[in-house]
């Protein structure tokens, strides 16, 4: 660890909880940058003697950041903050922009390619068109704090946007150009994930190893009149993850 500012004790007269007020004071020090990613947060005796409190609320504390994904646990050595990481699951309907800032994470694109080819007959099919039909394909490789995170390749229909490929270029959000020019408004979206090894040319634009584990993920997206959108992405296995809750269907009957 490095000196920063001092943390203080928390304030017991404040109506939040203790350990909502320690994962705060945590989470400045993360989301401003003054504990980098990497970096080795104090451990839990020196929290508890700096703020005062119980072992039990400082891993309140400590667990919340780390439900979040901003803090990782490792086994024996201690816990450290992480890397910026796009959490999949349990969450609305957003564009990748409203995912990332939603992490308090800088989003960021960078074009790969854009045009107009003929369907595949896996995108035709995802799309309810003809194979062969024309469909504007827009690549890009997604940024978080400037790290690449993943390559997206969305396959929006041509007839429901048809002069896409002309201004996608400079827009940092795909489902806000959409929204605007072209009154398309997401209203639903099925995905699947799968696990998968990179590409060698894939690697090159993530930064990491040939071979490495990425998510591979199917989208479909709809809105009043239909499929539009099938975005296949290549996420990098170290910053992406999946989490979901799954819930019983037994509901005990309450008595009165």
């Amino acid at each position: 660890m490095t000196p920063g500012t001092p943390l203080q004790p928390l304030d017991r007269s404040r109506p939040e909880p203790l350990w909502h007020q320690l994962a705060e004071a945590l989470r400045v020090r993360i989301t401003s940058g003054e504990w980098p990613p990497g970096f080795q947060i104090p451990t839990e005796d020196q929290l508890c003697e700096t703020f005062g409190v119980s072992r039990i609320t400082v891993r309140q504390g400590v667990a919340r950041l780390e439900a979040e994904g901003l803090l990782r646990r490792d086994q024996g050595r201690g816990t450290f903050v992480r890397d910026a990481r796009l959490i999949a699951g349990d969450s609305g309907l957003t564009s990748f922009t409203e995912e990332v800032l939603r992490l308090g994470v800088r989003a960021g694109s960078r074009m790969i390619g854009v045009g107009v080819e003929p369907a595949s007959a896996r995108v035709a099919d995802a799309l309810g068109i003809e194979e062969g039909d024309d469909v504007t394909v827009v690549r890009r490789l997604r940024l978080g704090d400037g790290s690449p995170m993943g390559i997206q390749t969305a396959h929006i229909r041509t007839d429901r946007a048809p002069d896409l490929a002309e201004h996608v270029g400079g827009v940092a959000s795909l489902y806000e150009l959409l929204r605007e020019r072209y009154g398309i408004v997401p209203e639903e979206a099925r995905e699947v994930y799968r696990v998968g090894s990179a590409s060698p040319q894939d690697a090159e634009i993530l930064e990491i190893e040939p071979g490495s584990p990425v998510f591979i993920v199917e989208r479909t997206t709809v809105d009043a009149r239909g499929p539009f959108e099938f975005t296949a992405s290549t996420m990098r296995g170290d910053r992406y993850e999946i989490r979901s809750t799954l819930r019983t269907s037994y509901h005990r009957e309450r008595t009165p």
